[in-house]
């Protein structure tokens, strides 16, 4: 492998859960990856009114899935270096 690829990143995520903040419009993702390491998203919504769940919880992963990457990143990198 010689990029990182959105269905690679994918393939690494075990587990994820969703929380809106109680009396916020803020929703918080973990993503649990399958070595056990966890990463959190979250995104928050300026107007209570217009708060939607599901887009919430979209935006929220999205956050958390884009902290995965430049770690995988640096891993394949670092596996690259050390095959040379």
């Amino acid at each position: 492998m010689n990029k990182v690829t959105i269905e690679h990143i994918e393939s690494l995520i075990e587990k994820e859960w969703y929380v809106v903040v109680p009396e916020t419009t803020t929703t918080v993702c973990a993503l649990t990856l399958k070595n056990g390491f966890t990463l959190i998203g979250e995104s928050s919504c300026v107007d209570p009114s217009n708060f939607d769940k599901e887009l919430g919880e979209k935006y929220a992963r999205e956050t958390a899935v884009n902290k995965i990457w430049p770690l995988e990143g640096y891993l394949l990198k670092n596996s690259m270096e050390v095959s040379k």
